[in-house]
């Protein structure tokens, strides 16, 4: 470690030379075998699978020690060492009323204290038990219904539990299993191969002179990259197995550059050779088909198989590996039918063993259970769905403003525009330089004027300098991360010599949230909001580039306890520094974090981080993307154009056209690349992009509608094949096409050079349209070849959908507010059609207090009409009166009837009107394979009222 002094030049250039490089060195990050405990738990597992039916697990269930009350069990596991001692293990299994289970596993010895820390520490001694504290968004309520059965001669405990007592867990005593049925069929199981391992606290005892025994190599202290891990409490990783029943595919665990269906991890023709890890870590130009860590992480699994999707979350915030292996065997001696099982092994380096398990039966069950628990996606500003520029860096206040000015030229709507690193005073966060931001007030008018925002990067690290006054803070009121001497953690990032702030520290969190005030944030206004960025947290000079496991955070915790929780616990602080930046005027605050874990979809949004400027990149952003959003935390984009690199045209126009099916859609590049905004491209490629934009701001609505339920069910924003159609099993390892939430619309991005064309799954029998012209794509369970050339963007409308849009183009989306609405209703072969519209101011908490229109439209018998699925509150009729003047434009009935070709008029029936109205009907007869449609000009009902429309 470099001592605290001011930035000489020589300081600055070792400083340069610890940046991370700009492609992946995969040699300063680990591999399983360069990880101690990853190592030790794989060769349990290579031990146990050797021993095939002779091993046995050496883990029971005290039967004598059994409790149960209030939908709890407690027990104690014990665990028979080589030496024949007995490892009391405390067991608690929970069920609660969400329908999920949760197991914990502890060590009794840590728990109560009676162990030895060595080299003097004065860390905690128990296991980490508090990422509960973070992940979940409350303690979660126990089931009242939950039963309980022993048969102690059969050697199991049965708990009924769930919807209607169709859950079980059967508890099997020796070896110590846990089998979670649903209507009597086993969907997970625990410790199905014997793989628990709770490595028990021992003190450190010199073998003898010639008698190396087991080997302890990594026991005691770890060296890698020159950095030696002093591990105080000795070895204490924890490992489960977790076996998935007749299921092939599982999903989420992210954040890896991979495909959607995880792969297998022990080596063979397409699978991995390592597990996937999680352990939050800065990786410039992450590689792709790769289970390597990067920026973020969230330990939730699901498991899918024809019509059932169960999933585990398992709570841990030490780094983490899961190793994946899928067999098939015979189901009897006969070979008639096969049997699948993917078999999961997670292991972590410290903490508890806790576990939650969720039985379905579908996906949307699965994730409204987890939502349940962790905390649904925030509910953003409006602004924060719509277009985002971005660079490191825009140079001046001036080069914004000329931004600003050239897309309103060229006619290109955006909402906000982002300052990275350089917008700084010499790298101090909460300063502007005073030469190239000497008007940052002035600035901000300015986009204000058109209802943009601008988005201001602020890191957790602090430059270590006599004259900064946030950092000065930092230390004198002991807020910052430790070293393993309880001394100020010093280490490098952007500014140098750096501090961390150590926002598990209560005082921590409030000091921070106060460095948002309009007073202390000189320079920032009302529409300014945070972009957190090298939380993992980054650590240039160290391997891994992140900070030493035994560093030490508040209340004693050790930073291999805490660390992928770390980014979580920064960006909300941040969170509630925006909640409030003036007394009296509260709003949804916008954060962007590159490192998350479980719970951050509560307070922010994320992104894929470093990607390169290439086709494959733009490839794997979409499984990324939708797995993000199977973990629970959808509201995920990946940047537009490619951070490294410079894309060629068509690139970075199909980039965009990919783009605009992200939840969170910004272009972003490296400060080495070159200038790329849209209207820079030439024609026709600014004119292509500009439709691709257009088409984002058109669908807002649909989008906004999509964020709504996201908030409120914990569903994906955008969706996979599996998610919609549960029953084919042709599609659930599809991952290059998404449906935007329950819009019906379908999308399949091109993602390579050169293409004319996209073949698109439909698994179904119901019509899809072609978005642009209703062409018509029908045919269950095979690919259709859709046009794509350039301009053309391949999306689909399946029938039996509406779809509320805004049809006129803004320069951004606050200026559409007041806009009209176009419904789009996508016949189903049936002849009927259905949607949903939610609205509300697009920034405050007022919706919370009855503010909003939430309304159901359906289609069906020649009418269309429009029903309240709102609640109710104090705000709810002030708002309506705001909103009375909006009306619906328009109506566009695709695969309209024939019987409508003579049609004129139709008949509107509104709310509360003495009497109905007419108005024309256009038809357009069906050309070819393009379907017949129908428009409706100012059918005139407001969009917050009841109505019908008749045809």
């Amino acid at each position: 470690m470099l001592p605290c002094r001011p930035l000489s030049l020589l300081v600055i250039l070792v400083s340069f030379l610890m940046v991370p490089g700009v492609t992946v060195k995969k040699e300063n990050f680990k591999t399983c075998e360069q990880s101690g405990f990853c190592t030790r738990n794989r060769a349990y597992a290579d031990d146990a699978g050797a021993k095939g039916a002779l091993w046995t697990s050496p883990y029971e269930l005290d039967s004598a020690s059994i409790r149960f009350k209030n939908g709890q069990l407690h027990g104690t596991v014990l665990k028979t060492t080589t030496i024949n001692e007995k490892v009391r293990l405390p067991l608690t299994v929970s069920f609660l009323r969400c329908g999920a289970a949760r197991v914990v596993v502890d060590e009794e010895r840590r728990m109560k204290g009676e162990i030895e820390l060595r080299h003097g520490s004065t860390i905690r001694k128990e296991r980490y038990n508090e990422a509960g504290k973070w992940a979940l968004a409350r303690d979660p309520e126990l089931s009242e219904s939950a039963s309980l059965e022993i048969d102690k001669a059969a050697g199991y405990t049965k708990v009924s539990y769930g919807p209607d007592g169709r859950f079980a867990a059967i508890i099997r005593h020796t070896p110590f299993e846990v089998q979670f049925q649903r209507n009597g069929e086993i969907h997970v199981k625990l410790n199905d191969r014997g793989l628990l391992n709770v490595e028990q606290w021992r003190a450190k005892v010199d073998p003898p002179d010639g008698d190396s025994g087991e080997d302890q190599s990594t026991w005691w202290d770890e060296t890698f990259g020159g950095q030696t891990d002093s591990k105080p409490r000795g070895p204490e990783s924890i490992g489960l197995d977790i076996a998935f029943p007749g299921y092939d595919h599982v999903f989420g665990i992210p954040e890896h550059a991979d495909s959607i269906s995880l792969k297998e991890t022990r080596g063979g023709s397409g699978h991995h050779d390592d597990p996937y890890r999680m352990y939050n870590a800065d990786v410039f130009e992450y590689e792709l088909n790769s289970p390597m860590s990067i920026y973020g992480c969230i330990p939730f699994m699901q498991a899918h198989r024809k019509n059932s999707t169960v999933g585990v979350f398992w709570l841990n915030a030490a780094e983490t590996w899961v190793d994946i292996v899928k067999t098939k065997s015979s189901i009897n001696p006969l070979a008639v039918g096969i049997s699948s099982k993917t078999q999961t092994h997670w292991f972590s380096e410290s903490g508890q063993l806790d576990v939650f398990i969720f039985l379905g039966p579908t996906a949307q069950d699965v994730s409204r259970a987890y939502g349940e628990l962790t905390g649904y996606t925030q509910l953003p500003q409006h602004f924060a769905i719509a277009y985002h520029q971005s660079r490191w860096n825009y140079v001046t206040d001036e080069d914004v403003r000329d931004v600003d000015r050239k897309f309103d030229k060229y006619q290109i709507p955006y909402d906000v525009i982002w300052l990275d690193i350089e917008y700084t005073d010499g790298k101090r966060y909460f300063t502007f330089d005073p030469n190239n931001f000497p008007d940052p007030l002035g600035m901000e008018d300015q986009l204000d004027g058109s209802g943009r925002k601008v988005v201001l990067i602020i890191d957790p690290h602090l430059k270590n300098v006599p004259d900064y006054q946030v950092d000065h803070e930092l230390k004198s009121k002991g807020l910052g991360v430790k070293d393993k001497d309880g001394n100020l953690y010093e280490g490098w990032c952007w500014p140098g010599s750096s501090h961390w702030i150590d926002c598990f520290n209560p005082a921590a969190i409030s000091w921070w949230a106060h460095q948002f005030k309009y007073d202390k944030f000189k320079g920032t206004s009302p529409n300014c909001f945070i972009w957190n960025d090298m939380n993992e947290p980054s650590v240039f000079n160290l391997p891994e580039t992140t900070m030493p496991k035994h560093n030490i955070h508040y209340d004693g915790w050790e930073h291999r306890d805490v660390h992928n929780l770390y980014g979580l616990t920064y960006m909300s602080a941040t969170y509630h520094g925006l909640l409030e930046r003036k007394k009296g005027v509260v709003r949804r605050p916008f954060v962007l974090t590159r490192s998350f874990y479980a719970g951050a979809q509560r307070v922010g949004a994320t992104w894929t981080g470093d990607n390169l400027a290439r086709w494959d990149h733009l490839a794997a952003s979409i499984p990324m993307v939708l797995n993000n959003g199977i973990a629970g935390f959808p509201f995920v984009g990946a940047d537009v154009g490619g951070f490294f690199g410079n894309p060629d045209k068509e690139l970075l126009t199909r980039w965009y056209q990919t783009g605009i099916f992200y939840p969170f859609f910004r272009a972003h590049a490296h400060i080495d690349s070159r200038r790329r905004e849209p209207y820079l491209a030439g024609e026709p490629y600014v004119t292509i992009i500009t439709q691709a934009i257009r088409l984002r701001y058109q669908l807002l609505p649909a989008w906004y509608t999509t964020f709504y339920q996201a908030s409120v069910e914990g569903l994906p924003i955008v969706r996979p094949q599996y998610y919609i159609h549960p029953d084919d099993e042709h599609g659930f390892a599809i991952d290059d096409q998404l449906y935007i939430g329950s819009t019906g619309l379908l999308a399949k991005p091109v993602v390579t050079e050169g293409a004319a064309s996209v073949d698109i799954y439909l698994a179904d029998s119901e019509r899809y349209y072609d978005y642009f012209d209703y062409t018509i794509y029908q045919g269950a369970g095979r690919r259709h070849t859709v046009p794509a050339p350039l301009e053309k963007i391949p999306l689909l409308m399946q029938g039996g959908h509406i779809i509320p849009r805004k049809d006129r183009p803004r320069r951004s989306s606050a200026l559409m507010k007041w806009d009209p609405y176009t419904l789009v209703i996508a016949l189903g072969k049936d002849g009927e059609a259905e949607g949903s519209i939610y609205i509300d101011d697009g920034e405050s908490f007022d919706y919370q207090r009855g503010a909003y229109i939430h309304r159901n439209f359906q289609f069906g018998g020649s009418a269309l009409w429009s029903e309240d699925i709102g609640t109710k509150g104090p705000k709810t009729g002030e708002y309506l009166k705001t909103m009375a003047g909006v009306k619906v434009e328009k109506l566009v009935v695709v695969g309209a009837p024939q019987s409508w070709q003579d049609k004129l008029s139709v008949t509107v029936i509104e709310e509360d009107a003495k009497s109905s109205t007419t108005t024309s009907l256009q038809f357009h007869a069906a050309q070819g394979n393009k379907a017949a449609y129908a428009v409706v000009k100012n059918p005139n009902v407001a969009i917050g009222k009841s109505w019908k429309i008749e045809f």
